[in-house]
């Protein structure tokens, strides 16, 4: 994408494809799990894993909705930043790899155990390794529609 874009388009557009990437990438590291269950997992994070898992098609919209609107607020923290920080447009590349760390440990070690889930994952060091790279694809997209200057 060419030219300049507003910081509302970039979280829409950074927070979007990133939710949506992830969601793909959550099937892939999960042995190819249909969208269908990862977004019941999702939605288990608000409702707990039994409600979710039965709740049929209203979970599954529940699970992509809550999906996109925690992937637009990660978007719009980093759209913020880096308004009062310029260097975060600038070194876009590292700066979105390294809130793609944060994000992973936030993530992981503070909001799913505050969930309705409500345990501390626990990993493989291969489902560390997978679940880490994601969430730097995820940091990265949203460096990238982040990089331009605002009005």
């Amino acid at each position: 994408m060419r030219g300049r874009h507003s910081a509302i388009g970039a979280i829409v557009l950074g927070g979007g494809i990133a939710g949506i990437v992830d969601i793909g990438a959550a099937c892939a590291i999960n042995g190819f799990l249909d969208p269908i269950t990862v977004c019941h997992v999702i939605a288990a994070g608000a409702i707990g894993r039994d409600a979710a898992m039965a709740g049929g098609l209203p979970t599954v919209a529940l699970g992509l909705v809550l999906q996109i609107a925690m992937s637009l607020l990660i978007a719009a923290i980093y759209a913020a930043g880096a308004q009062v920080l310029p260097v975060l447009r600038r070194r876009w590349l590292p700066a979105g790899l390294a809130f793609g760390v944060a994000v992973f440990f936030v993530m992981e070690f503070v909001v799913v155990p505050l969930s309705a889930i409500g345990h501390v994952p626990k990993f493989t060091p291969q489902s560390f390794g997978l679940n880490l790279l994601a969430m730097l694809l995820f940091g990265t997209i949203i460096a990238w529609f982040a990089r331009t200057k605002r009005p």
